[in-house]
């Protein structure tokens, strides 16, 4: 008759009883909340109990233990023919427990004492007569720990550690032979079950711990529950539990206990309502008469050196202006405002009218300077291919109507460009960055294509200067002052009501002066008067109100005075300038400010990234440029102009551009030099 051969795998013995048993633990849990301590959220009352320091319950869980070393000889009687070295196994912990932590302490005991079962099974062996061996162990003890318990935050989170103490009360073992798989008819040999000898009947060991306390119950009622799943870890140290052989454990403990605790009634307070206390500040307005003033700026508005693509085409985008043959002869750099882009933003008319002409720009000056070459490189996320082909649409545009030699004009392509908005590893706003890595790069060694100072590739081009009329300066802002406002509020914000009762809202603010633009205010109106109020937030909750009255007056410029605007441009979160704009400063923007004059300086940003990183960023922008400035006007000997820094991060109402393109988003990395002179 033939016989089926069983053959065990490696497994720890009795795992899924235990796990079980942890299971039936934890629904115990669950159950006794339900049916005890839910209704005390139903019967919560104003009466309010301190939080327990002493706690009692019970902890239960699992025990997942690996036996490291050999053993072979069980008992006197028996010893195995071969030797067994690596075993895990799962088994049952479950012990009463009592705390103590007063409320609120870092420090706390703890003390556990109950069942810890350490049971295991090995891997299998194959004997010297070529038949498997198995050896499962069961080993149990009562165990005694106590800890130190320590809650770093004087939170829910603790961790705990201490000695363990545990008296052996179980030592079996079963050893099974299997049959020699060549001889599958031989006789099965019986089970040589025992008791192991040689055990230790104590060991003094360790364990450290973790867990973290969650209330089941709220502190209106003086009885409080709390679950707290915990994990412990046990070193192999003081755990061998023979005194022969190299055997030892370490044991990984999870589970979760159960506690409850009684807490001391607190005595309601006598309430005393106590009218708060108005900290030390105070609140102005200052509106200028604002009347016209003779302004026109000369503005050197700087061109990247960077066309950008649609996903999905190589096609120059059309909101580029295209010449064609016909309309190459009247293009001039000083008239440029007479090829305009299609549906340009109100906000970026002016300044985007110049970039969108960057390939015109670039052909005039080809035309104007034969020996200029050019390095087109094209980065396309999708393939280096395609970014030689939308290089080639632009040598093909830079041919075919503006008649530049073909042999003038070198193309690349990439995946990326050189210097990447994505950086590795980035997850944030992807679709943003790479639109901004999707370009064509314009690259060259002709000083008549290149910004002053700088040569080589990815220079920008030459700057073009248009005249325009000011924006509203910033002497014309309405200013509002908060003076204290810093030891005074957390924050503060703006209600400003206009005769016909409406209300708009600005803020909040943490610094203690805002200046907002008189449109911003007035809308289409040319002037109003308002009832302005500060909404100051306290640092202990309470909201403080003070009104006063103001008559804003729109700015609107009116004649002629000369002054200059030059714009610093910075890359994809930076805040330092390349080293080419201190001698920018030093030789063309200082020589145009005046003795006794004034300059702004104002930061931006794009609306890539966090709100409050981008404002910050802007601000360190501007103080570069500030500080740039502050050391080449001392080094001409001018010590009497005074330099005013605002920073507007992201916030679109005041930033020179849209955010829609990429292009303009990469003019948003700015900082604007407005050069005042004296009146």
């Amino acid at each position: 008759m033939m016989k089926i051969v069983n053959i065990k795998l490696y497994s720890p013995v009795n795992s899924s009883y235990y796990l079980n048993a942890a299971v039936r633990i934890v629904s115990l849990v669950i159950i006794i909340w339900t049916g005890m301590v839910s209704p005390s959220f139903v019967q919560a009352q104003q009466i309010q109990y301190t939080k327990p320091s002493w706690w009692f319950g019970v902890a239960g869980g699992a025990n997942v233990n690996f036996y490291r070393g050999s053993t072979q000889q069980l008992n006197g009687d028996f010893t195995a023919p071969v030797a067994f070295d690596e075993g895990n196994g799962v088994g049952l912990y479950l012990a009463p427990l009592v705390e103590y932590h007063a409320p609120g302490s870092a420090l706390g005991f703890m003390l556990q004492t109950g069942y810890d079962s350490r049971s295991s099974a090995y891997k299998t062996q194959i004997t010297p007569c070529n038949c498997p061996a198995d050896l499962t162990t069961r080993l149990s003890y009562i165990t005694v720990e106590p800890s130190i318990r320590l809650a770093p935050f004087h939170g829910n989170f603790y961790l705990y550690g201490g000695p363990r103490l545990a008296f052996n009360v179980q030592k079996s073992f079963t050893y099974e032979l299997g049959i020699n798989p060549d001889f599958p008819d031989q006789e099965p040999t019986p089970d040589v079950k025992g008791e192991l000898s040689n055990i230790n009947k104590t060991l003094i060991s360790m364990q450290i711990g973790a867990g973290y306390d969650i209330p089941l119950s709220s502190q209106n009622t003086k009885t409080q529950f709390v679950i707290s799943p915990f994990v412990s870890f046990h070193p192999y140290f003081g755990q061998a539990p023979r005194d022969i052989e190299t055997w030892s454990v370490t044991t990984l403990r999870v589970g979760a206990a159960l506690k409850f605790g009684h807490g001391r009634l607190i005595p309601a307070p006598v309430v005393i309502e106590v009218l708060p206390i108005a900290p030390e500040f105070q609140f102005s307005v200052y509106s200028p008469k604002n009347m016209p003033v003779e302004e026109v700026v000369t503005e050197t508005f700087p061109v990247r050196n960077y066309v950008f693509f649609d996903l999905g085409s190589s096609a120059i985008p059309d909101r580029y202006v295209t010449l064609t043959k016909n309309q190459v002869n009247d293009f001039r750099e000083d008239q440029i405002d007479l090829f305009r882009p299609k549906n340009l933003p109100g906000r970026s008319e002016r300044q985007m009218v110049v970039y969108y002409n960057v390939l015109n720009i670039l052909g005039d000056r080809m035309v104007k300077d034969p020996s200029a070459t050019i390095t087109l490189v094209g980065s396309s996320e999708k393939s280096p291919e395609e970014g030689r082909e939308m290089a080639e649409s632009i040598r093909q545009y830079l041919v075919n109507v503006f008649g530049v030699d073909t042999s003038r004009i070198t193309i690349e392509g990439r995946d990326k460009p050189k210097i990447p908005s994505e950086q590795p590893g980035g997850t944030l706003e992807l679709e943003l960055l790479r639109a901004g890595d999707r370009r064509v790069s314009i690259e060259s060694g002709t000083p008549t294509l290149l910004m002053e100072f700088q040569n080589g590739p990815n220079a920008p081009l030459k700057p073009v200067q248009i005249k325009a009329l000011q924006q509203a300066p910033m002497s014309s802002y309405t200013t509002f002052n908060v003076e204290g406002a810093n030891k005074a509020f957390t924050s503060w914000s703006l209600e400003v009501k206009d005769e016909k009762g409406k209300v708009q809202k600005f803020g909040p603010y943490s610094s203690e002066k805002v200046v907002l633009p008189g449109e911003s205010i007035l809308g289409t109106r040319t002037e109003g008067d308002y009832k302005v109020t500060m909404v100051g937030l306290t640092k202990e909750g309470t909201t403080i109100r003070r009104e006063v009255p103001t008559h804003v007056v729109r700015w609107s410029p009116a004649g002629q005075r000369n002054g200059g605007r030059y714009s610093i441009l910075y890359e994809f979160n930076e805040s330092k300038a390349i080293a080419m704009y201190e001698k920018y400063i030093n030789e063309i923007v200082t020589p145009n400010i005046q003795k006794g004059g004034m300059v702004l300086v104002r930061g931006y940003t794009d609306t890539i990234g966090d709100e409050v990183n981008n404002h910050e960023l802007s601000h360190a922008r501007a103080n570069d440029v500030k500080r740039m400035l502050e050391s080449s006007l001392a080094k001409a000997g001018i010590t009497d102009v005074k330099i005013e820094v605002n920073a507007y991060g992201e916030d679109e109402s005041m930033s020179p551009f849209e955010n829609k393109y990429p292009e303009e988003r990469f003019y948003n990395r700015t900082v604007v030099i407005d050069i005042l002179p004296m009146k």
